[in-house]
């Protein structure tokens, strides 16, 4: 069976939803079928990672009505949550986990539900021939959950080019900071606001595109909390490739304030549009960005945050010398064919 060019992605709900882990099981799967792999694709739904009992038993039919013998890739929001099923199909299935970022890792958890995904999580990573990460940062998150690092696979994200040369001029007006990023917890909004909160002296607006719907009380709390800033917060929900790359092409910075990234898939594509980057360093942003492109500060503080931005925004020359870094970056990062074939070759090797 090793090297045979046929795989099955086992995708936890609806993979066109627009966020990161989603975006790369389904470019990674797109190129491997441009390349002539025979690519299944296999949906389990239900309430990932935290399945109610019928979940748990369709996604059993699911992993039984596969052919003995099947690699699954099997995205880690579902996998790490189902150590059972995997178990006991683990003999005549092949199991490559796909792991974003470990599922204990969310923000927000109590602390018995945090030991609970951790304790299913590195129950099911037994059970994997090979675990892909996409980052080191990821690498050693899962190394610590008792997998061997031989074991182990880092393939990063791929990178869609752009031509900055056609990025529209800026407008007069107030500069515009993106953040592109799920309203939940973990991705550090309410720091983001509370830096902004003591900046109302500068002139910018603040731009938000992400999904309201996943952490409904999260999302009416950090609209609570922008009130006081009026329109200078905006929230534009989720958007289609088409609108988000028009506000990556409209923005004069981009922000992110994650308390903790498995990547941070973001960050490049601010980074393709040319774009100066704040930034903390949570998890695998540490390694992201470059220190040419962007400001980087520590992960879940808020005054250090405040300081760049402070700087980013009332110094142009900082702007255009971050943004060049960008665009080097940039011609530096791999497309996704690359990666597709990186990802390839791991899974050609697992017996």
């Amino acid at each position: 069976m090793p090297g045979a060019r046929a795989c099955c992605f086992l995708i936890p709900g609806d993979w066109s939803i627009p966020t990161g882990g989603y975006t790369y099981d389904r470019r990674l799967a797109m190129a491997l079928r441009a390349v002539g792999w025979g690519v299944d694709v296999r949906f389990v739904e239900g309430s990932w990672p935290h399945p109610a009992a019928a979940d748990l038993a369709a996604a059993e039919q699911v992993v039984a009505s596969l052919a003995d013998g099947t690699l699954v890739v099997a995205d880690g929001l579902a996998f790490g949550a189902m150590a059972a099923v995997v178990a006991r199909h683990r003999e005549r299935l092949r199991w490559v986990a796909l792991v974003h970022h470990p599922l204990h890792l969310e923000t927000g958890l109590s602390d018995a539900v945090r030991q609970q995904l951790l304790n299913n999580e590195t129950q099911a990573l037994q059970h994997a021939r090979r675990v892909v990460v996409t980052s080191p940062s990821t690498a050693t998150d899962v190394a610590a959950m008792g997998v061997p690092r031989a074991q182990i696979a880092v393939v990063e994200p791929g990178t869609d080019p752009v031509n900055t040369r056609l990025r529209p001029a800026l407008s007069s007006g107030p500069l515009r900071l993106l953040c592109v990023a799920t309203l939940t917890a973990r991705k550090g909004h309410a720091l983001l606001l509370q830096a902004l909160a003591g900046l109302t002296h500068l002139d910018w607006t603040l731009h938000n595109v992400g999904s309201a719907t996943r952490d409904p009380d999260t999302a009416a709390h950090l609209r609570a909390l922008a009130a006081p800033l009026g329109d200078r917060v905006v929230w534009h929900g989720e958007m289609d490739a088409q609108a988000l790359q028009a506000h990556y092409a409209s923005a004069d910075v981009f922000v992110l304030a994650s308390l903790h990234e498995g990547f941070g898939m973001v960050i490049t594509e601010a980074l393709a549009h040319g774009l100066p980057v704040v930034a903390s360093d949570g998890g695998a942003l540490a390694q992201t960005l470059p220190a040419d492109a962007g400001l980087q500060v520590p992960a879940g503080e808020a005054a250090p945050l405040q300081a760049a931005l402070v700087r980013v925004l009332t110094d142009a020359a900082l702007r255009e010398r971050l943004g060049a870094g960008a665009r080097a970056a940039a011609a530096r990062l791999p497309a996704w064919p690359v990666q597709a074939d990186r990802f390839a070759a791991v899974l050609e090797g697992v017996e």
